[in-house]
């Protein structure tokens, strides 16, 4: 049983060797620190990368056209494919459990915003019905682009609060008329959609009425899809699906790297997390690692003190000590300098990583980064296992020892 007196003598044995017991004690508190800052920067670069794939649906892929590198039919290599209104028609056609999908269509000319006294350039980004829920944005008042903007050729446009900001300080925007390129579109809503790709820096409007107005007559920048149910084999399977469709639509090969990219966001986000995963593992390691050379450093502690207190073992087992009592004064002795030294490492890691997550500059790399309460009490647990297990040895060669061989010793 614990009682004050073994405390007192505990205290007493780190007394007399200080600087042996703090660097030991170091050892396992640095390990376990390091273990926390490890997991909580893992976790942060985590919620990082997970935010970052929630600014739009992980099940999307993305279509852009280029020139092919290859000769088929024909045709010579070279030759600049154009993605169209019909692509979108036919994949709708041809392949079954499409949710969502949009074409975009990229203005040639920069973009100068007009509202009264006020200018600025901005993206315009012209687009479908759908591509609201494509990127789910998150409309703040008024509606996005509709069927009818998209039929009847209107001049609507939906603004981003950052751009709401500027032009209507003080003023409901909806409503209101804003001149794209001298050409006047009113407000119809209001979006917030903050994200690492300047999202709310943009303004949405019909691609239709883009078309027509730049002369783009039925060409598209890119044309993006999602899938029902989707998973990264019916990911990878949709990919090959929608090339094989464009090689047959714009008569090119279909093992052409270049002349249509399709970007699949479930299979970005797959090869990321596993990087993640990867990362998480080698966190581990080193901690662990770290934590073990700390528990070494507690194992050959304890066995010097045991060669130091021989004779003291003697004595005690001369004046009728059982051996048990000798192995729990040994191991309390490790037990205690365990967890103390993991306590104060758990409590540094903890603390550093609140400091960082309050201090860190608003981002969308690294996120939240603390460690699960969970992992710390496990990892708490585990030391003061280890503990006991480092000192259970050199608490049994204690036990062994015969009164009167300690007390000859010398």
């Amino acid at each position: 049983m614990f009682s004050i007196e073994i405390f007192q003598e505990i205290l007493l044995t780190i007394k007399q060797n200080k600087l042996r017991s703090f660097l030991t004690c170091f050892s396992v508190a640095w390990g376990i620190f390091m273990l926390i800052v490890l997991l909580g920067s893992g976790n942060g670069l985590q919620n990082g990368m997970t935010a970052s794939f929630k600014d739009a649906m992980n099940n999307s892929l993305w279509m852009m056209s280029d020139a092919t590198t290859l000769d088929y039919g024909g045709f010579k290599k070279g030759r600049k494919i154009d993605i169209q209104n019909e692509d979108q028609t036919a994949i709708l056609q041809n392949i079954d459990n499409i949710e969502y999908s949009s074409t975009r269509y990229t203005i040639p000319t920069s973009t100068t915003i007009v509202y009264k006294e006020k200018y600025g350039t901005y993206e315009v980004r012209t687009v479908m019905p759908k591509y609201k829920e494509i990127e789910l944005i998150k409309m703040i008042k008024g509606r996005f682009v509709n069927d009818r903007d998209q039929s009847e050729f209107r001049k609507s446009g939906v603004i981003s609060t950052e751009i709401k900001d500027f032009y209507f300080p003080h003023e409901d925007a909806i409503g209101k008329y804003i001149k794209i390129n001298n050409i006047a579109f009113q407000v119809v809503g209001v979006f917030e959609d903050k994200d690492n790709w300047d999202n709310n820096r943009c303004v949405y409007i019909p691609i239709s009425t883009a078309q027509q107005i730049f002369n783009a007559g039925h060409n598209v920048t890119l044309l993006a899809v999602t899938l029902h149910d989707m998973n990264l084999e019916k990911s990878k399977d949709l990919a090959v699906k929608l090339k094989n469709l464009f090689a047959k639509r714009h008569n090119f090969d279909k093992n052409d790297p270049r002349a249509v990219y399709i970007n699949n966001n479930f299979e970005n986000l797959d090869r990321n997390l596993q990087i993640i995963r990867g990362i998480s593992i080698f966190v581990w390691f080193i901690g662990i690692g770290t934590i073990i050379a700390g528990i070494v450093g507690i194992s050959n502690i304890m066995l010097i003190s045991v060669k130091e207190r021989t004779q003291e073992i003697g004595i005690r087992k001369a004046l009728g000590a059982k051996p048990w009592s000798v192995i729990t004064m040994v191991l309390q002795e490790s037990i205690f300098l365990t967890t103390m030294a993991g306590y104060f490492g758990l409590v540094l890691g903890i603390g550093l990583l609140e400091i960082v997550n309050k201090n860190i500059p608003e981002n969308k790399v690294f996120i939240n980064p603390s460690a699960d309460i969970g992992i710390a009490i496990w990892a708490t647990i585990i030391l003061i296992v280890a503990g006991a297990v480092a000192g259970f040895f050199p608490a049994r060669q204690a036990a062994m020892i015969k009164p009167i061989e300690a007390l000859r010793y010398e």
